[in-house]
């Protein structure tokens, strides 16, 4: 069996809360978008992994790599090939969206998945949701209108231990209720939601900066965010024309792709 592992884009991303075994609380609005790993799961005695394509390169074959992690949880065992068209810890779950999707076609469900790691469950669904507590919670948003995005990482790693280390409160107030009826609303709607990690982010990737002003510039830039802990940033459009004009405007060394929302 192919499955495709879509890209998770934290749209907004409100850090609420921590736990006391040192778990943040969060409330995030989350889509997925047509960007996406593939991986090829075929029946096999034994566990075993081939990792290929344009962002391979340092992703584990091995135990390491959540997918192999997936099999096992799943209780099963198979043979993976995994090609990577995602870049790997740049705050769009590529990991996690990959394990979920080798767990859906071994024919597992979402239960206890957080287990394999917090965005996992959500990605099983692959559904634009609010998800919030430490990601396990799932409640359904109002009918996405048709977006085209841009998706934009400047290629500089950021460690999402570090960004939470650097954040300076956990204590944030919640997202607004998700209120939208078309386009325009939805923007404005975003206008008053945050991304509580972005400021940290940007002290240790100074790129997200120029990313994000890269992207704020072209045309039919309806709104620019970074996405999860980064360093991924992401534009909003109205039209498939001018989300591929700005993938194309963007530098050559950097990682850059146009994508349309997945409504579900």
């Amino acid at each position: 069996m192919d499955v495709f592992a879509a890209a998770k884009v934290n749209l907004a991303l409100h850090i609420t809360g921590r736990r006391t075994d040192g778990y943040h609380l969060l409330d995030s609005l989350v889509v997925f978008a047509s960007a996406m790993d593939w991986i090829k799961v075929e029946p096999a005695d034994e566990i075993s992994l081939v990792v290929k394509g344009p962002m391979a390169e340092g992703v584990p074959a091995d135990r390491r790599n959540l997918v192999w992690k997936a099999v096992e949880f799943a209780g099963k065992t198979a043979r993976l090939t995994l090609t990577k068209t995602l870049p790997s810890a740049a705050g769009i779950g590529s990991a996690s969206s990959d394990a979920a999707a080798v767990l859906v076609a071994l024919g597992q469900g979402p239960k206890g998945t957080e287990a394999l790691g917090a965005d996992v469950p959500v990605c099983w669904y692959r559904t634009p949701c609010r998800m919030s507590g430490i990601g396990e919670v799932r409640e359904n948003v109002p009918g996405l209108p048709m977006m085209w995005m841009v998706l934009v990482n400047g290629r500089q790693p950021v460690p999402t231990g570090l960004v939470f280390d650097l954040l300076e409160t956990a204590e944030n107030a919640p997202m607004p209720t998700p209120e939208w009826h078309d386009f325009d609303s939805m923007i404005a709607w975003l206008e008053g939601t945050r991304n509580d990690l972005e400021e940290a982010a940007r002290k240790i990737s100074p790129v997200i900066d120029e990313v994000l002003e890269r992207i704020r510039a072209t045309s039919g830039c309806a709104f620019a965010r970074m996405s999860g802990s980064g360093g991924t940033c992401f534009g909003l459009y109205r039209t498939e024309a001018e989300a591929v004009a700005a993938a194309k405007a963007m530098p050559d060394e950097w990682w850059a792709t146009d994508a349309f929302v997945l409504q579900g």
